[in-house]
């Protein structure tokens, strides 16, 4: 009968060869090592998720190191709701918690980068709207981030939505925002990276933001409709490497809003690194309630939640993002 005494020897002695055959394969007996039998208690994934979640709680306990040159990258994408903003912040907070100093520059009127850094930005600030007009320096208008002494932002107030009339008639549009950013303009701020956040569309500010930038930074949605338009952006790159600045690269691609229940994220995923290789991140930013919530209450995912698996994968992927600069500085001298 089912639920019998012999069923319940039948289970124990089941699972006893069970932990038997588990023993012998992280022994090695079995010819083969397990993954983790030479991984020390903070390589196994339990311990890497404990030791990212020190580096929020204790910022400083570790320092990555600081890249030869400036990093300036822009986070482009005309596709709205990617998480354009969400990675710039959140990258940006990632690599200042590791000991980096980073300076975001919101380029999108709407201000939601300005928002989860905890900058003011109301009408009448000094903006990303008046670097461009010429009307401040880049160290009039800096702010540093309230949720961390290393983290820093040119914030965008709603003024920049009409800024691109105004640029049209001005001499050299599109390389205005490279002009005030130069080290002497940042005065005293010492930045490894700078990340530029772009509204979604192909106008002026996101060209200033490409000629401003070597590097490009694509977050793409892992969605279905996440390729489409890409191939527009590639284009403008193209034309901006043709015409406006000839070491704008696309460096890096990032994987958000993945769900590993559907198979349509793999998919999706998969079509991405066949398409970009090694520019796609390994790191992947997992749909999270928590990474949602945080600029409602004006902080990134790692200021607001830190224990979060947001958090923990924007730590991952900024880990990432500051590794390669070896691998990048070396290209570049080739």
């Amino acid at each position: 009968m089912s639920g019998g005494p012999e069923s319940a020897v039948s289970r124990e002695t089941v699972s006893r060869e069970t932990d038997r055959q588990s023993d012998q394969s992280l022994n090695g007996d079995d010819g083969f090592t397990a993954p983790y039998a030479s991984l020390s208690v903070d390589e196994t994934p339990i311990g890497a998720a404990a030791h990212r979640a020190s580096q929020v709680l204790h910022p400083g306990s570790v320092s990555l190191p600081k890249p030869p040159e400036r990093r300036v990258l822009t986070i482009a994408n005309q596709k709205g709701g990617v998480g354009k903003t969400t990675t710039a912040v959140n990258l940006a907070s990632a690599l200042a918690v590791q000991g980096l100093t980073v300076l975001v520059v919101d380029l999108d009127p709407q201000g939601n980068a300005s928002t989860a850094l905890g900058v003011p930005h109301q009408s009448g600030t000094p903006s990303s709207y008046e670097l461009l007009l010429g009307d401040v320096t880049a160290k009039e208008a800096i702010q540093q981030s309230p949720h961390s002494e290393r983290l820093f932002c040119i914030p965008a107030t709603i003024d920049l939505a009409g800024a691109e009339i105004e640029l049209v008639s001005m001499v050299a549009r599109e390389g205005r925002l490279k002009a005030a950013l130069t080290p002497q303009a940042l005065g005293d701020l010492e930045a490894d990276f700078i990340l530029i956040d772009c509204p979604p569309s192909l106008g002026l500010l996101t060209v200033n933001a490409m000629v401003a930038a070597k590097e490009v930074l694509i977050p793409i949605q892992c969605e279905y409709y996440a390729l489409e338009g890409v191939g527009q952006l590639l284009r403008n790159i193209e034309l901006v490497q043709s015409h406006l600045n000839p070491e704008l690269h696309v460096s890096t691609v990032l994987l958000t809003m993945y769900d590993g229940r559907t198979k349509l994220a793999d998919q999706v995923a998969d079509e991405v690194r066949s398409h970009f290789g090694e520019a796609v991140l390994k790191a992947v930013i997992p749909r999270s309630v928590k990474v949602s919530e945080a600029p409602g209450y004006g902080m990134t995912v790692l200021d607001y939640d830190p224990g979060s698996r947001g958090a923990m994968s924007y730590l991952d992927a900024g880990r990432e993002l500051a590794a390669r600069t070896a691998a990048n500085s070396t290209q570049e001298k080739k």
